[in-house]
């Protein structure tokens, strides 16, 4: 498993594909998976990678909290896809240490990385006790339906492009539906599509970063209707 050279375009050449049909690296929240590739990648992905693109910018809103997401990290070879290894190179290995050295090291840290290991397994636990008391209960869900209007730049922006990276944003709770051009003057035309939201998992805020990321596609992003269903 793997990405390939995440410092190349190859390797985030990669990741857009894995990402077509993924919100995140693993499972259906951010997690320490998210940031040990997020930390992986030189620089941001190119407007046509819009799957890279998109989960980029999302998983950098949580780079304040990204401590505090779940799971642990692993090695970027038990990430990605099967049947592509993990090629990014990696820093220069660190310098023997005598035995002495290490013993300091031992002493100095070790107590810390336990405690962090066994914080991290509580927390796994408490989550998951959590989500095992919810499942339990019905819910009601409450959804809502948004009809959002997306501006371009001017009348030589790739409209079809612009909308394939508006429907690549994939989220638990979020259901894109019909979409049509709309002139606005001047020979523009903006992108009307609606979409259905669960409330508590997909808000207006999230999806406007979201689709404004696409900046060399994107001026501006509207709520021209809101109903709750």
């Amino acid at each position: 498993m793997g990405f390939g050279d995440l410092k190349s375009e190859s390797g985030l050449k990669v990741l857009n594909d894995f990402l077509s049909d993924k919100s995140y690296i693993e499972g259906f929240v951010p997690s320490q998976a998210d940031v040990a590739v997020f930390e992986a990648i030189l620089t941001p992905p190119s407007a046509d990678l819009c799957h890279a693109l998109r989960w980029y910018n999302h998983i950098r809103s949580y780079q304040n909290e990204k401590n505090s997401l779940p799971g642990v990290k692993k090695p970027l070879g038990q990430y990605g896809p099967p049947g592509v290894a993990d090629t990014t190179a990696t820093g220069p290995a660190p310098a023997a240490t005598t035995t002495e050295e290490e013993d300091d090291d031992i002493d100095l840290f070790g107590s810390d990385e336990e405690e962090d290991a066994e914080a991290a397994r509580l927390k796994e636990e408490r989550l998951a006790e959590y989500a095992a008391k919810k499942a339990k209960k019905p819910a009601l869900i409450a959804k809502s339906s948004i009809l959002l209007d997306v501006k371009p730049w001017d009348d030589e922006t790739d409209m079809s492009k612009l909308e394939e990276c508006v429907r690549s944003i994939q989220m638990d709770g979020l259901v894109w539906g019909q979409s049509k051009l709309v002139p606005v003057g001047y020979g523009i035309k903006k992108l009307q599509i609606n979409c259905v939201v669960e409330d508590d998992k997909v808000g207006t805020d999230i999806l406007e970063e979201l689709i404004t990321a696409f900046e060399d596609y994107v001026q501006s992003m509207d709520v021209a209707a809101f109903n709750k269903i």
